[in-house]
């Protein structure tokens, strides 16, 4: 695949620690502003987007051991959640690529769901539920109003990741549309 400019198809390999670095500076952004928010997936889903799932996956496992090991060893577990952005949005990137406007609402829908089915028991069983984010006073809104711990913390994290990833997969994708065709890598699927 050379992107149809009719040479060499550049070393995409550098969207990884690119990827890292931006899921990194993310998690910063998100703290220093204070949000509900993680912002903590940008990089993933762009490396998942131009790489494939694979390579999706591993860029956001290692931007949350990264992120554990000199900021917050909570990331660590989480992990597991980003590894699924990455590997749902290389899927959809291999099979429709990431430059229609359709992909990064699917991808959106498709994480809304997902990510707290992964993220819930992680929360509840390994942290009580209480995890140190924004999200936790409403978790315990929830629990208080008398819902169980595992669906207040699966109901809280719902509206949180729609816009979390509704931002992460539109953002990657207008970036995407700006880099030279060959930079797109399997996101330019649906412009062959």
């Amino acid at each position: 695949m050379d992107g149809g400019n009719g040479g060499e198809r550049p070393l995409l390999i550098p969207f990884i620690p690119v990827g890292i670095a931006i899921n990194l500076l993310g998690t910063v952004v998100n703290a220093a502003v204070d949000s509900p928010l993680f912002l903590d997936s940008i990089g993933t889903v762009l490396a998942a987007a131009v790489l494939g799932p694979w390579l999706g996956a591993m860029t956001g496992l290692l931007s949350n051991l990264i992120i554990g090991v000199f900021a917050n060893p909570v990331s660590i577990p989480f992990g597991l959640v980003n590894a699924l952005i990455g590997l749902v949005v290389g899927a959809l990137s291999r099979r429709r690529g990431f430059t229609d406007l359709l992909t990064p609402l699917y991808a959106t829908l498709i994480l809304m769901v997902l990510c707290p089915l992964i993220a819930t028991p992680i929360a509840v069983y390994l942290f009580g539920g209480v995890t140190g984010g924004h999200i936790d006073a409403f978790f315990a809104t929830f629990v208080e109003s008398g819902h169980q711990v595992l669906s207040s913390a699966f109901l809280v994290r719902l509206p949180a990741n729609f816009i979390d990833k509704f931002i992460s997969t539109y953002l990657v994708c207008f970036l995407i549309r700006r880099l030279p065709r060959p930079w797109r890598g399997l996101a330019t699927v649906a412009d062959r």
